[in-house]
């Protein structure tokens, strides 16, 4: 009985089974806080973009509702292959690659209309205390998320969890873009900064939307 007790534990540790099951757990474990993050960053963020007729503001915090869906398909997947296993359809990844890298285009869309309307029309944004506070705190939270998600990716071997990871590291520097933006428009006040500083984040939507959809590109 003595020696039961003690080879289970060892066993276990030596079944390539149960060390990915370990691993499935902690990237559900990162993945529920960034559904946790993500939904409050999106409340905040649209909420102060709303309130303060800011682009940039609005703008993040949609692309925060994106990266939260990604999340949630990501959960889905991971909860799949706990039940049945590693041998299951890519079909859905695949759409879901796709629809979030539409997604991406239509925002990158929005904010260019969005820009040139402000611009043309000489239209700025009020400042907005809460979406600094939302976008500054982004920055080390991404950082982090996205190191850890890096990690149990490539001991996974996960292609998707990779790119989730990925996401988590753009949305840092969008949230870097953001911060930087609205000091600048605290500090000179212009019109026209809110305007341009939303075209800056242009770059990393649609570098993001077409890595979504040469994910799915390279699968084919």
């Amino acid at each position: 009985m003595a020696e039961n007790c003690y080879e289970t534990p060892a066993r276990a540790a030596d079944n390539p089974d149960v060390e990915r099951v370990a691993l499935i757990r902690k990237a559900f474990r990162l993945e529920w806080f960034t559904v946790a993050w993500m939904t409050v960053e999106a409340i905040v963020a649209i909420t102060s973009g709303i309130a303060a007729h800011s682009i940039i503001l609005t703008a993040f915090g949609i692309d925060s509702l994106i990266e939260l869906a990604s999340a949630g398909v990501l959960i889905w997947r991971l909860s799949v292959e706990l039940k049945h296993g590693r041998a299951f359809s890519e079909a859905a990844e695949h759409t879901a690659s796709r629809i979030a890298g539409g997604l991406l285009f239509a925002l990158a869309t929005y904010v260019v209309v969005a820009a040139g309307w402000g611009l043309w029309y000489r239209e700025g944004a009020a400042f907005s205390w809460p979406g600094l506070i939302v976008t500054a705190l982004a920055i080390p939270i991404m950082y982090l998320l996205a190191k850890r998600k890096l990690a149990v990716a490539a001991e996974l071997g996960s292609r998707a969890l990779r790119a989730d990871a990925i996401e988590a590291v753009t949305c840092g520097w969008l949230s870097f873009v953001v911060v930087l933006g609205l000091l600048v428009q605290l500090a000179i006040g212009a019109w026209w900064i809110d305007s341009v500083a939303s075209l800056a984040i242009l770059w990393f939507l649609i570098k993001e939307g077409r890595e979504a959809w040469a994910v799915e590109e390279c699968c084919d």
